[in-house]
């Protein structure tokens, strides 16, 4: 063989691992940007949305300065920010299924995790011993961690005096219901789905994980510990993304969410409720 050629040959493996890596590189960026530009669109539209409906209910100029927008009623505040919180979901939840459909086609409710899967799973039956055990087992784990990193998880968290019951409503709904269908659509159903495109079920679980706990990052500058809430969220994000692989379906991964959601309520507030 000549030299030449000997060389070219030679040289063809790096230059393909380097691609593979780059690759493989993109793929992780990709799978950590559409999360979260869909998370900051739906936010985005969502703060539009309410304001500018906010303001037109209320006679208000919706792009008046702020300095001489009226002060709005405590009530008002209160209401529009748990109104920001449910239409974030809603949005965030129809930006998937289209972003689903658009890469699937007729079959984006399989790639959401939304049909049965091709392959036997896991006996449903184990979900419901999950979910009996569940409460102790997050609960103890919140408030554990939390005490360690001294933070505030405990009983007697109180909700705004100023809310309607409407709005207590809506933000009941918020936790228990939309919240975890929108969340669960967004990192167990499409980013699942890509993460399991060039991952194995580890590293799916294990990315979709750290993505769902890098959302619940607090972005409030007074807050003691910003990475307080992603640590006490960190076993049911692994919880949720072993039951997304182990059955092949997303509604359990909802059920589980939203009945994690309601105990980690009723076990906050619901001490403040009974007095």
């Amino acid at each position: 063989m000549p030299p030449a050629l000997a060389d070219a040959r030679a040289s063809k493996p790096p230059l393909a691992h380097l691609e593979s890596v780059l690759l493989w590189l993109g793929r992780v960026l990709l799978l950590i940007a559409v999360p979260l530009f869909i998370l900051i669109l739906a936010s985005g539209l969502a703060v539009a949305i309410i304001r500018i409906g906010g303001d037109l209910r209320l006679g208000i100029d919706p792009f008046l300065a702020t300095a001489a927008r009226p002060r709005l009623p405590l009530s008002e505040v209160a209401g529009r920010a748990v109104a920001v919180d449910a239409l974030r979901q809603v949005l965030m939840a129809g930006l998937v299924v289209s972003l689903a459909v658009w890469a699937a086609g007729g079959a984006w409710r399989r790639r959401l995790g939304l049909t049965r899967p091709d392959e036997a799973r896991a006996p449903m039956r184990r979900l419901w011993l999950l979910l009996a055990l569940w409460p102790l087992i997050h609960i103890a784990w919140v408030t554990t961690s939390a005490a360690a990193l001294n933070m505030n998880f405990g009983n007697g968290v109180r909700l705004s005096p100023f809310l309607s019951p409407r709005m207590l409503a809506l933000w009941f709904a918020f936790v228990v219901v939309l919240a975890p269908i929108a969340e669960e659509l967004l990192l167990r159903g499409e980013t699942f789905a890509r993460a399991s495109a060039f991952m194995g079920p580890a590293g799916t679980i294990v990315a979709t994980a750290l993505l769902f706990c890098l959302a619940h990052v607090s972005l409030d500058p007074g807050a003691k510990s910003a990475l307080a809430r992603p640590l006490t969220l960190l076993p049911l994000a692994l919880t949720l993304g072993w039951l997304r692989w182990r059955t092949g379906r997303l509604w359990p991964c909802i059920l589980l969410h939203g009945w994690s959601n309601f105990c980690l309520v009723a076990y906050q507030i619901g001490p403040g409720l009974l007095r």
